[in-house]
């Protein structure tokens, strides 16, 4: 009847009403999950090496603290700024005033010998640029079309593995035999380059600030590998560079041939043209300047017999292409590694036969140790620690690290043969035999030494930013490792 169908509509709504009601604290109690929003993409960051204090040997391009910081900042200013006229100034002490700082002082110091010194300084000569531009594209000739063995770096901090062709030795040969035809047929006089060497360092310097200017742009927006970025200080970013390993294209590698090509290619061939200039100017070469010419060219062999070593080196594998590396390849290294045969150009000094015999033998002695503790470490890692040191099965530690890809890889720590003497030991040979080719200048002048006192103080430096890139890159591992090798250079003494 029709109260009945009242009554159960009733009865339903109410039952309906209920239903709601309890649904609705329900999801006061417990909401129920909402679909995902798709986040908005926001413009990617340029990437930054720039931190506070100490960062992770990935993030830091494997320095362990580099940053763009203002006081790191002020000290790639004050060298800048500095280095570039110090070169010239070095050249004015050897050449103009004959190794004495004293008389370069003193001219300096009276303003009214200021107008005859600016007048003295060397410009920029297009046979000086010629020079340059010649061997620059000889070297860079070589180092492409040399044939060579595929050699692959070390892991990067951000996990990339560089290529390289090794082809230093060749290159090294094939530049001293085009050096002597040169000479011989009078395609050029080595002696003019003596001539010209204060308008070729001028032109060097010029070149070398356009190239750190382009490596720094280049890393910023074109770089060649991750390896590569900002520290937020443009000034830092100039100085230390924004790219671990700038090529053009895929072969040409550009530190390669600063370093390497220019550089150390450059360090064999000057002292053999100062030797020319001290022929033409005397009739014949003392052997004083010989000991120190042949010695430099047995250490430069040495280098490019080690040189898929010196890949793996900081110079290559951690410090970037900036005004730091490549300026002080392109222009710090002619100017102050050649120094000690530049000043004996004009001290022609014949030493005594045994003299010269034990600074000559002793100059060898030095530079084989130090290629034969580098070659040790090398053939060491080419084996992964399955040759045999002195005799011996080596003795290492298996070291942990982690890349910046997030990949956990591994390396092997070597503490025995010459690295089991001290974790830097093969620095020590290094500055003796820079000695023994720096001492046939005797000691009428100080300023032959300074390339020995550099050398000296960067090796040390060098050191200690080994040590601390080290304990960034693997912890508890190179802590591990100092306890069996406690000592940096010299056992029980540093």
């Amino acid at each position: 009847d029709r109260r009945s169908i009242a009554k159960m509509v009733t009865t339903r709504r109410q039952s309906m009403g209920m239903a709601k009601t309890t649904r609705k604290s329900s999801r006061a109690r417990s909401p129920s999950p909402q679909p995902k929003r798709t986040p908005r993409k926001t413009p990617a960051k340029r990437k930054t090496t720039a931190s506070k204090g100490s960062v992770s040997w990935s993030d830091s391009a494997g320095t362990g603290v580099q940053d763009g910081g203002f006081l790191r900042s002020l000290g790639a200013l004050l060298l800048l700024v500095t280095t570039p006229p110090f070169t010239m100034a070095l050249w004015s002490i050897f050449v103009q005033h004959k190794g004495s700082v004293t008389s370069f002082g003193l001219q300096v110091a009276d303003s009214s010998n200021w107008p005859a010194f600016s007048a003295s300084l060397p410009t920029v000569s297009w046979e000086a640029t010629s020079y340059i531009a010649a061997f620059g594209a000889f070297q860079a000739f070589l180092q492409l079309a040399v044939p060579g063995k595929e050699f692959i770096g070390p892991v990067s901090p951000k996990g990339n593995r560089p290529v390289y062709k090794a082809n230093g030795v060749e290159c090294f040969f094939l530049t001293l035999i085009a050096f002597f035809l040169g000479w011989r047929y009078e395609v050029f006089s080595p002696a003019r380059v003596y001539d010209q060497f204060g308008e070729i360092l001028n032109a060097l310097n010029i070149f070398a600030l356009v190239l750190c200017l382009f490596l720094t742009v280049k890393g910023c927006n074109f770089p060649s590998s991750t390896d590569s970025g900002t520290t937020g200080s443009f000034l830092f970013d100039y100085f230390w560079g924004t790219e671990l390993y700038p090529r053009i294209g895929k072969s040409f590698d550009i530190k390669q041939w600063t370093n390497c090509r220019m550089g150390l290619m450059g360090w064999s061939v000057l002292p053999l043209c100062f030797m020319a200039k001290q022929l033409e100017a005397t009739g014949s070469v003392s052997n004083s300047m010989l000991i120190c010419v042949v010695l430099t060219n047995i250490y430069v062999f040495k280098f490019f017999l080690w040189e898929t070593g010196y890949f793996c080196t900081m110079d290559i594998a951690h410090d970037r292409a900036g005004f730091y590396i490549c300026w002080g390849c392109l222009v710090w290294v002619p100017s102050v590694y050649t120094s000690p045969a530049l000043h004996l150009v004009q001290h022609p000094t014949n030493l005594s036969t045994p003299v010269a015999a034990a600074i000559a033998g002793l100059g060898v002695l030095m530079i084989y140790i130090n290629w034969a503790a580098d070659e040790q470490r090398k053939i060491f890692r080419a084996t992964k620690g399955k040759s045999k040191v002195w005799g011996k099965a080596p003795k290492f530690i298996k070291a942990k690290y982690e890349t910046g890809d997030g990949k956990t890889k591994e390396s092997l720590l070597l503490i025995s043969g010459w690295w089991g003497i001290a974790r830097h030991f093969h620095y020590v040979p290094e500055i003796l035999g820079s000695f023994f080719w720096t001492v046939p200048a005797l000691f009428d002048h100080a300023m032959p030494y300074f390339y020995v006192i550099f050398l000296t103080i960067l090796l040390f430096d060098r050191a200690y930013r080994d040590d601390a890139r080290c304990a960034a890159k693997y912890g508890k591992y190179w802590d591990a490792y100092k306890k069996h090798v406690p000592y940096k250079f010299i056992p029980y003494i540093l």
